[in-house]
């Protein structure tokens, strides 16, 4: 498969390439960034208008409708492992998803995948009790919570469709039953670790996924990848891959 990295000079994008060029399934097409140089580079998508297969999106949510609109105009399948994307970007993603394959997902593990179909069974099954969730990521961080919190408290939503979410606990007052709360610690160089926190005041049951390396998203992105091939246009997660 040979693959457009959009990002590439970013941490993510650096190790995708790495991935990449130690692949024997998978070629770089062009890699793409602002600051990137040398062969293969450019600083834009539009500079780039020969073979590709797929482009994988390791940049900035801000990127969203240049992409989108380049992936659609070319026929190109896109796999965007951005986070922070507003509501005004999400429109810009579904309308690609009507004309070419695009697999979304504000994390790219399996294992964070796995998570979320947990979080939302271990909800439905005690829906009285009480759900907090902790992530935990280094300090360079941009985005609070992290995409991943949130998939994951829209997963939990699913089964309780009241839910609202609480961002940081910083005024006083009980707690609700309606509430998921959500809180982001920014330290070091934690690689990312979601926690969720169900309890029901007799028993607590706690979900928890660490990234022990990066290098499990730049993977993810690949399967992402290899599974949009010969899709049909639609918009796809990590729950259809997960299903295959």
């Amino acid at each position: 498969m040979n693959i457009i990295v959009h990002g590439c000079s970013g941490r993510m994008g650096t190790m995708l390439l790495s991935l990449i060029a130690d692949s024997k399934a998978h070629t770089l097409a062009a890699g793409i960034s602002p600051s990137a140089v040398g062969e293969g580079r450019y600083a834009s998508l539009a500079d780039y208008t020969g073979p590709a297969d797929c482009v994988i999106d390791f940049s900035n949510h801000t990127a969203t409708a240049d992409l989108t609109a380049y992936c659609a105009k070319r026929g190109l399948p896109l796999v965007i492992a951005t986070t922070a994307q507003t509501e005004e970007d999400m429109v810009h993603i579904r309308a690609a998803a009507e004309q070419i394959p695009v697999f979304y997902s504000a994390n790219m593990s399996v294992g964070i995948a796995l998570l979320a179909d947990l979080a939302r069974q271990t909800a439905a099954m005690f829906p009285d009790a009480d759900i907090e969730i902790v992530e935990k990521h280094h300090n360079q961080k941009l985005d609070v919570p992290s995409g991943t919190a949130l998939m994951l408290a829209k997963a939990i939503r699913e089964t309780r469709p009241q839910s609202e979410f609480l961002v940081g606990r910083r005024d006083n007052g009980k707690r609700t039953k309606q509430e998921i709360g959500i809180h982001s610690l920014r330290y070091g160089s934690e690689v990312g670790t979601h926690e969720i926190i169900v309890s029901t005041g007799s028993q607590t049951i706690t979900l928890k996924h660490e990234a022990e390396n990066r290098a499990l998203f730049a993977e993810g992105a690949l399967a992402a990848a290899e599974f949009l091939a010969g899709k049909p246009a639609g918009f796809y997660t990590m729950t259809d891959l997960v299903k295959g």
